[in-house]
């Protein structure tokens, strides 16, 4: 007897800029120091895109590599998800714009904003239309350029964030493999601790408004955190729980890379080794909807066929969750 229809992950790709922003250049642009930054957050360097570019850029090239990997045509593609706070305008959606330069003629898209948590929220509706037996091959895409939005006379938010984006595919799957569980949350009364305060339509911009810098990431950081470490953290443990896995059975925590303190806590909660974490923070930084292909990418030639993955992310609005992969190649 076959399993229910699962959406498994059969390829993964990311692309991140070549331009390198050090913590050693931040230091000439804001008062800090490569020894605090490194210290509070885990973070040495970020990539920034080029000027005239969108996170759409990113997401042809890594859709590009993603569609060779999986032997997989343009017109294959059924649906594109695209997971962004930094879309290329306004609209379309970016995910029609990536369908159109990427060539997927036959997917719809649409775009997905739940701020650091929307790869997974996106993830999971994907998986959603596979379950269905409606789509064959949904491509989820997580990108930003964060740079677009970062205030680098702010020195509290401009060391964390970086540019850079990975997709995913989605395919039916009858052995158990893919997308098993998912716990997703939201509680939108967090959104004055972390937002940006002008560009929406209650306040579209203004000479006033940029005069203000409201364009940018505001934060409140200590309430982030606080809100970050223990979301995550407790809704890793409870899919834990949820679908009897202890901690050997977990091949590896694949963490929203925000901070090195939150990934730990996280991992602490879990009862998980170090060497079972992703973590490449150190080397991008945040980059929102980025951080969990990237991952994904970084670590496919470790993963093997049936390893348990725990996704977990926390962001703005506030947007939390945990996904339960289980690795299908």
């Amino acid at each position: 007897m076959s399993q229910k229809l699962q959406a498994a992950i059969t390829g993964v790709a990311g692309y991140v800029p070549e331009k390198v922003l050090t913590n050693k250049e931040l230091e000439k642009m804001v008062d800090t120091t490569d020894e605090w930054i490194t210290t509070r957050t885990g973070i040495k360097e970020r990539r920034i895109l080029e000027d005239g570019k969108g996170p759409s850029d990113m997401a042809v090239l890594a859709i590009k590599d993603l569609l060779e990997k999986t032997n997989t045509k343009p017109e294959e593609v059924d649906l594109i998800l695209f997971a962004t706070v930094t879309p290329d305008l306004v609209f379309p959606a970016t995910a029609n714009i990536t369908a159109d330069k990427a060539g997927l003629v036959n997917a719809f898209g649409y775009d997905i904003n739940a701020a650091c948590s929307g790869f997974i929220y996106a993830l999971t509706t994907g998986a959603k239309f596979v379950e269905s037996g409606t789509h064959k091959k949904v491509i989820v895409v997580g990108a930003d350029k964060m740079s677009s939005i970062i205030d680098y006379q702010d020195r509290a938010t401009c060391i964390i964030f970086g540019d850079g984006g990975g997709a995913v595919m989605l395919e039916p799957d009858e052995e158990g493999y893919g997308i098993c569980d998912s716990i997703l949350k939201s509680d939108g009364s967090g959104r004055k601790y972390l937002h940006q305060k002008a560009g929406g339509s209650v306040k579209p911009p203004s000479i006033e408004t940029i005069q203000a810098r409201e364009h940018y990431v505001y934060q409140e950081g200590k309430q982030v955190f606080k809100a970050a470490v223990s979301n995550m953290a407790d809704v890793s443990r409870r899919i834990m729980e949820r679908n009897n896995l202890s901690a050997e059975d977990v091949a590896y925590l694949v963490a929203h890379q925000a901070n090195l303190r939150i990934i730990d806590a996280t991992r602490n909660a879990m009862n998980l080794d170090e060497e079972k974490v992703m973590i490449n923070i150190q080397r991008y930084g945040n980059t929102t909807n980025g951080t969990i292909p990237l991952c994904l990418w970084e670590w496919e030639d470790k993963l093997k066929k049936g390893d348990n993955l725990i996704l977990a992310a926390f962001g703005g609005g506030f947007t939390w969750g945990s996904v339960y992969v289980k690795w299908a190649y």
